[in-house]
This record gives C-alpha cells, sequence and structure tokens, in this order.
C-alpha cells in the first residue's frame, strides 16, 4: 500500500473503549480464488451498508478488509450519528451544483441520520442509542449572537425547531461550562459505533455476503472484469467498490492518487464519573455535543457515567508528535471541565477522518474505469452519511436508483501530492486565529 502518513497512523488503535464493550468478529482471511458480482474493499460502515442492500438485492457480494473488522474510522469514531458529511457552505453548493444545491444536501443530511435509525430500530439492535439530537455550543459572544440569527434558517432548512439556551439557562439543562449559549437541533443520536458495526457485519452475514479480514488489497487489476489481490488469494467480480475513506492507499487505484486528505482525531475517554462529580462541573446531560471552534471540540456523557472527548489529532504519526497531541488534549480538556481536571483517562486512541478538496463526498462511478465504484470523503461525520453512501451505492449499482451530482461529481486532486498534508499546518494555524 502506498499510503501519505508514517506507519503509526495505521497501526494499533490503542486503548480503545468500543473495542472493550464488543467481542472481536471473526472474519476469516481470503484464502484461494474467489468469484463475486459486487467485491467490496473496506469493512467498515460504508462498504457494509453497500453490502447489506446487494445482498439482500440477490447479489453475490464479498468485503475484504485489510485488518481486524471495526478497525478503521467506523471503529474508531466518536459515535455522534449527525448531520453533516460535507463542509462546503451553503453559497458554495449553490454556486457548483446550481440554486437548491444547499437544500438538497440538507434532505440528504436527513435521509442519512433516517437511514441508520431506521436499520437499528427495525432490526431491535442494541447499540447505546442515546441522545436527542446534537447540541452546539457556542465559544464566544460573537458566536453565540450568530447562532440565534442563524436559528430561523436552520428552522426551514431542516423543518425541525432548534432548542437554543442562554448562558445563564445552561446549568440547569446540564450543559455547564465556559459556553455563551446554546442551541440543540433535534435529529441525530449517540450509538455506540462498534456495536453498530457489529450488528451491521452480523446482518451481511445472514443476507448471504462473505466477510474476509487481515487480507490487504495489495493490487487492483482489470482482466475479464476486475481482480483484486491480496498476499493469500484474490476476487474476481464484475464490478468493485473502494470503500476506504482515510485509509486509503494512493495506488488503490491510481485514480484515487491525491484525491483525499486524511486528517487525525484523537479521543479520550474517563472513567465513570459519578453523579457528585458531574453536578460539581455542571455537566450531567445525555446529549451528545460540540463547539462552535473552526478546530473543533466534540463531546458526550456516555451510558455508564464515562465522558467522552475529542478533538483533531497531529500532522504527524510519530511518537514525539501522539505525545504531544495527549498533552494537549487533556488540557483543552481540563480547561473546558475543569472540575475533572484529575479524573482518571482510561481511554486514548486516535484515527483518520476523510477531506476532500471540494468540501463535499465523492459517491459514484470512478471516471474511465467501467464498474469501478468509490465512497469517501464524509468530512469527520461519517456514522450517518458514509452509511448512506454504501446504500444508495448499492441502489444505484442494482439500477434501483439514480445518484444526484452533489455526490457523483469527481474530486480534484490536492496540491503536493503525497506531501498535501503539510497544508493542514497553515489551514491549523488560521483557524486558531479565529477560534480566539
Amino acid at each position: 500500500m502506498n499510503r501519505i502518513y508514517e506507519a503509526g497512523a495505521y497501526g494499533p488503535q490503542g486503548a480503545c473503549f468500543w473495542r472493550d464493550t464488543v467481542s472481536p468478529a471473526d472474519w476469516p482471511k481470503l484464502s484461494g480464488p474467489h468469484q463475486a458480482d459486487v467485491a467490496i474493499v473496506g469493512g467498515g460502515f460504508t462498504g457494509l451498508n453497500a453490502a447489506l442492500h446487494l445482498a439482500q438485492s440477490g447479489v453475490n457480494v464479498a468485503v475484504i478488509d485489510a485488518e481486524h473488522p471495526g478497525w478503521g474510522a467506523s471503529g474508531r469514531n466518536g459515535g455522534f450519528c449527525c448531520l453533516g458529511g460535507a463542509k462546503a457552505p451553503d453559497a458554495l453548493l449553490n454556486k457548483r451544483f446550481g440554486a437548491g444545491a444547499a437544500q438538497d444536501w440538507a434532505d440528504l443530511e436527513r435521509l442519512a441520520v433516517q437511514h441508520v435509525d431506521g436499520l437499528i430500530s427495525q432490526n431491535h439492535w442494541d447499540v447505546d442509542h442515546h441522545s436527542r439530537g446534537e447540541t452546539l455550543l457556542a465559544h464566544t459572544a460573537r458566536k453565540w449572537a450568530g447562532m440565534q440569527a442563524d436559528a430561523v434558517a436552520l428552522a426551514e432548512t431542516y423543518k425541525v425547531t432548534p432548542q437554543l439556551v442562554p448562558r445563564d439557562a445552561l446549568q440547569a439543562e446540564g450543559l455547564g461550562g465556559p459556553w455563551h449559549g446554546a442551541m440543540t437541533l433535534p435529529i441525530g443520536f449517540a450509538l455506540n459505533p462498534r456495536k453498530y458495526h457489529s450488528h451491521l457485519a452480523q446482518a451481511v452475514h445472514g443476507a448471504g455476503g462473505r466477510l474476509f479480514a487481515y487480507s490487504p488489497v495489495t493490487g487492483i487489476e482489470r482482466s475479464n472484469g476486475w481482480v483484486l489481490h491480496s498476499p493469500k488469494g484474490a476476487i474476481t467480480a464484475d464490478q468493485v467498490i473502494i470503500a476506504t475513506n482515510g485509509y486509503s492507499s494512493e495506488n488503490l487505484p491510481d485514480w484515487l492518487r491525491a484525491r483525499y486528505l486524511p486528517v487525525q482525531s484523537s479521543v479520550i475517554v474517563t472513567r465513570p464519573l459519578s453523579d457528585h462529580e458531574q453536578q460539581a462541573q455542571g455537566w450531567f446531560s445525555d446529549q451528545m455535543a460540540y463547539d462552535t471552534r473552526q478546530l473543533l471540540h466534540y463531546f458526550r456523557k456516555l451510558p455508564d457515567g464515562r465522558f467522552l472527548f475529542g478533538m483533531r489529532g497531529g500532522l504527524r504519526a510519530t511518537r514525539c508528535e501522539n505525545r504531544s497531541i495527549a498533552k494537549r488534549i487533556r488540557q483543552n480538556f481540563a480547561r473546558l471541565f475543569p472540575a475533572w481536571k484529575d479524573v482518571e483517562i482510561t481511554h486514548e486512541w486516535s484515527g483518520l477522518v476523510c477531506m476532500m478538496a471540494g468540501l463535499t463526498p465523492f459517491v459514484g462511478e470512478v471516471p474511465g474505469h467501467n464498474g469501478l465504484f468509490a465512497a469517501l470523503g464524509y468530512h469527520g461525520n461519517g456514522v450517518a452519511m458514509g452509511s448512506y453512501a454504501g446504500k444508495r451505492l448499492a441502489q444505484h449499482i442494482v439500477g434501483q436508483d439514480r445518484l444526484p451530482e452533489l455526490l457523483t461529481t469527481p474530486p480534484r486532486r490536492f496540491p503536493l501530492g503525497r506531501h498535501r498534508r503539510h497544508l493542514l499546518r497553515p489551514a491549523y494555524m488560521v483557524a486558531e486565529l479565529f477560534d480566539l
């Protein structure tokens, strides 16, 4: 594989809390030759949702993953099933795709959340489902003023009524902290991503899909269809879906080179907090939340009383950089939640989210490669949108759906090629200035 970070970014998860809650699934390694109608590279939310719909539609489908089930972003994220998936502002969406594109994107966001919620509820999956939507916390008075001004437009766009909470009422809502106000959009929920992933995999297997782990794809070639090569075997398929997101390789296929930008994100989880400790900080809400910083923090209380806190990670995956991020995330946590500054951190890990130069995901057929599809680029919000992208792509492949231009426009390449992550340093510096 030809990846752009140091090997540490693609190594073990670290002490990931989610892994402690789910027994590892036992997918076999790929061995010998296999045939499939559709082969999927990447066994995360996108790949499994695509596989589930294809298998339920009678398609012979095989999923191949380089590591253990849930190893990538689908097993490392914060468990926010919410709006998001793109970073393009409304004005840019309308300019690029025509008037009304911003509303079309908002509709896709809602459908993505509804898709995951529907899977969970219809199948009675236990995923620790909680939180009534997502709460945005203003970190400055200016952001609070803007939040209030935006509420009417958001209500119209998403067809919901935002709940605004002024600064003096935050404590009573269990949202205590250095915030100037809050707004909750009642769309979305929190979950345990490994439990969701595990149920998805079981559903794919039950529908007849084949799942292979510890089987990295080392090459893709066109020969009587498509052939995926792995160290101990190969899969020949009429069609292939690349669903590797931030863990993609520059040469699988070559078209992907420089069209995606992996960005590190880091997470810590505390020991369970007592009721007294929660009251001391003033945070006892079950809401998943994030703040208005450009380099945002995201956090929530887990069902067992632990507290999850996440932020953007470093620009390198080295031991020195990891130590620096570990120190910084603790400093940020203590500054926002000072009553918990000495609380034990029991779990800490990192993972890669995937950014695109055009600030929107790509879901569609790879140009010039008949039968080769890709879905990636959810900008740190892939639980809902990554799942939905997998389903929509599968529907497209079996002729049940036509993908919108919002998703199928080919992503352009980032400058600097394999050194493009260095673009993040000046971007982070500018973002920090805006966050003051």
